[in-house]
This record gives C-alpha cells, structure tokens and sequence, in this order.
C-alpha cells in the first residue's frame, strides 16, 4: 500500500475535536441485534520523551462493513494538535494521524464503537459462484515484502497442494499443514514480523500469529487462491472455554492478534486460524497439548471456517507507509506508531512510547 493510494478524509479534527457518531463520513448503521455484541475500544497513546514535531499514528477500526463486524464511530482528539483519519481501500485501512509542536505534551486518543457477531462458512455446503471482482482478485493475489509468492514459498505451496483437486481442498490442505509443521514461539516480540521467506528458508518454523497467519495467506496465494491478513486485537474473553484465546481483563493493551481468510468462490471470504491452533497447544491449561488433545482437535476442526468474534479488526493492509512518516515501510499496521525529529520509537517499548487499550462491552 503506497501513500498516494490513500482516500484522505475531508477535514482535520484540531485540537480536543472528535469525529462523532453523527458524521456521516464515519458513522454506520447499526446492526441488527441478533448475535451482534457491541463493545468500544479505546486507545490513549502518549509520548513521554518528546522531541521537536512528535507524529502519532493509530489503527482505526475495519472501516468498511464485513459479516462478522460492523464500524459503528471512530472518534479521537489530540490536545493542542492536529488529527485526521487517513483512509485506504482495499485493505479497509484507516489510520488516526496526529501532529503536535514541540510545545506540546503528545497525548493521541482514540475510541471506537463496533459491532461483532460469530461468524462461520460451512466448507461442506457450496453456494452459487460469487467470484471475486477482477481489481479484488489481482490485490489479494499480489506479493509483498514479506509474503512473497514465488521460489520456495510456491514451491511448497505446490508441495502441500499435491492431490488436491478443489479449492476448499487446497485451502485445507494448507491450514493442516501449518498446524502440523509450525509452533507458537513466546520468544518473538509482540506478533512477529510476517517473513515468511525466513521461516521457510531456515526451517525454523516457530513464530507468533502475525508470523504463522501470513504463511497461510502467503502459500494460499501462490496455489492460486486469494487471501489477506486480518489484523486486529482481542477484546473479550472466550465464550468456547479457552483461556489461551480471549481477553483476561478490560485491559486490552497487549491483546493484539492477526487472523486471516480465503476466497473461495462458492463460499465467499472464509475464516482461518492455524496460528490460534498453535496457541492453543502451547498455552491453554496445563500448556504444551498434543495435537491428539481433545481440546486441541476442537480448536483445529473449528478454525477452519469459524471465528469467534471476541476481537476486533483493524485492517488488512501489508507494506504500510504511515502518512507524513519518515521512517520505513511497516509490514503491516497493528500497534500504535510514533515519531520524533530523532527518530521512529519502538511501539513495544513503554518507557519512551506509553499507550493503553482498553475494551468495553456495551451491549
């Protein structure tokens, strides 16, 4: 995604102005009640040792409507600074920029409302073709930096797809095999970078969600089979009875977690998740599960195909150029970015760049 195929939005939020639920630009319609919870989310991101002009960046909620989540508001405001949302399609991205002088202490705030519900595809029951539109098709087909489809990545894909003569059995073909042949490795920061060359190319397979989801999405797209990266965070516990895969308290700071899907033509976008298959191996109670584990086999049969929406989306962008940012390309947008005239700060290190994330239940 390259910064001049970003939508900006009309207007900036000065300071302490919020973008309401009113706005016709942001505001949505609210779902039906049935299954949809409605919860907000809120992130206070601060930078403690400011610099010359300091530059905050946040991801916004999902801003287009998906089957499992509805964007009701993003609202945010930054004190004696200046805000504005930054919109991409297709990665349904939107990014809360803020400025502020060097005068001024670098406070960012941003809520967001959003809707979720359940959401599962039968693989067993194909509906009519619905394929995607042609410019859709080619995005979610493209390499980026860290997914690349070619060399080893589609020789493996090649591997894995052998036999396999339907698309719904390449798709699982592959989620079985990551499950088989990768691990949830505590070691890497946060989610994990996304390389999925690396892990390939040294056979260490260990790695986070953002680590172990995009290898799905990156072997999906060299069989052919169109596929994205859902980045987002947990906002509540499980109500399937794993620990390891939901929320712990309203504090949801650290809860962030990549799922991804797959285009199949006769079932629409379908939701995978090896990499939570994998958590729960490692993690769920007493921790370190066989894949024979009762608990295990429940997990693996039903991320293929279903999500519990106990977490919201953010995007699904790769290759992200923050706007205004003089730093590098991200591989991918999940936690709170800042800048000062010394340099990008480590989103992970809170003694220079402090933020919170809280989640709430609503309705």
């Amino acid at each position: 995604m390259n910064r001049r195929d970003f939508l900006q939005s009309t207007g900036l939020a000065l300071a302490g102005l919020t973008l309401s639920k009113t706005d016709p630009l942001f505001a949505q319609q609210h779902p039906p009640s049935d299954g949809w919870r409605t919860f907000e989310v809120t992130t206070r991101a601060e930078v403690l040792k400011p610099a010359g002009t300091t530059t905050v960046w946040l991801p916004a909620a999902l801003i287009q409507n998906e089957p499992f989540q509805r964007t009701i508001s993003n609202q945010f405001s930054a004190d004696g600074g200046k805000a504005r949302m930054v919109e991409s399609k297709p990665e349904g991205l939107g990014i809360v920029v803020a400025t502020f002088p060097s005068e001024v202490k670098p406070v960012l705030t941003l809520s967001s409302q959003v809707a979720l519900k359940n959401y599962s595809v039968d693989p067993s029951k194909p509906g009519p073709a619905r394929p995607l539109p042609p410019a859709e098709m080619k995005y979610f087909l493209q390499p980026h930096r860290n997914i690349p489809t070619d060399g080893i990545v589609k020789t493996t894909a090649t591997e894995i797809t052998k036999g396999a003569t339907t698309d719904v059995e390449k798709a699982r073909a592959i989620y079985e095999w990551i499950v088989d042949n990768t691990f949830r490795d505590p070691k890497v920061r946060g989610c994990g970078r996304g390389d999925i060359r690396v892990l390939l190319e040294t056979g260490y397979m260990g790695g986070k969600c953002a680590d172990l989801n995009a290898l799905y999405v990156g072997l999906a797209r060299a069989a052919g089979l169109p596929a994205r990266d859902v980045y987002g965070i947990r906002v509540a516990k499980s109500e399937l009875g794993y620990k390891s895969l939901g929320a712990s308290s309203e504090k949801v700071t650290k809860a962030q977690h990549c799922r991804a899907e797959v285009y199949l033509a006769q079932f629409g976008w379908v939701p995978v998740d090896p990499a939570d298959v994998r958590k729960v191996v490692l993690e769920e109670p007493p921790g370190n599960r066989p894949l024979s584990d009762e608990m295990v086999t429940s997990a693996r049969k039903r991320l293929f195909g279903s999500w519990e929406m106990n977490w919201m989306a953010f995007n699904f962008a790769q290759d992200v150029d923050l706007p205004g940012s003089s730093g590098t390309t991200l591989p991918f947008l999940m936690y709170p970015q800042a800048q000062t005239v010394e340099g990008t700060l480590d989103s992970l290190d809170p003694d220079n760049f402090k933020y919170e994330i809280t989640a709430k239940e609503l309705s």
